[in-house]
């Protein structure tokens, strides 16, 4: 039997955390949770509690599926999800921009 890889997501977190401009003062407060734990998370030494994650996939807008990419067999879709993190963030005219841009290249594809 093939032995299963050890989970890791502490740097999925953080980058995560880090793109929507939050410490991890700010998002213990928003999640309701010690800094403490957000820290042994992003290091790797603690798991986050179910409740954990679903109120930072809430908080972030996110499905499990963006912090579980690289585990999950799912084809396509991983380096978008990855790239989109900050765009809530963004300036709206930076926003407006990469908009553009898709659908600059969404139209050249249909040709």
């Amino acid at each position: 039997m093939k032995k299963a890889r050890v989970i890791k997501i502490g740097k999925k977190f953080q980058t995560i955390r880090k793109s929507h401009g939050y410490t991890q003062e700010k998002l213990a407060e928003a999640i309701e949770c010690s800094p403490r734990y957000i820290g042994d998370i992003e290091q790797d030494r603690s798991k986050p509690s179910y409740e954990v994650l679903v109120k930072f996939c809430n908080l972030f807008n996110i499905g499990t599926d963006e912090i579980f990419s690289e585990y999950l067999d799912v084809k396509g879709r991983q380096g978008v999800n990855s790239a989109l993190f900050g765009f809530n963030n963004l300036n709206s005219r930076n926003q407006d921009t990469i908009v553009h841009m898709i659908e600059y290249f969404n139209k050249s594809n249909v040709s």
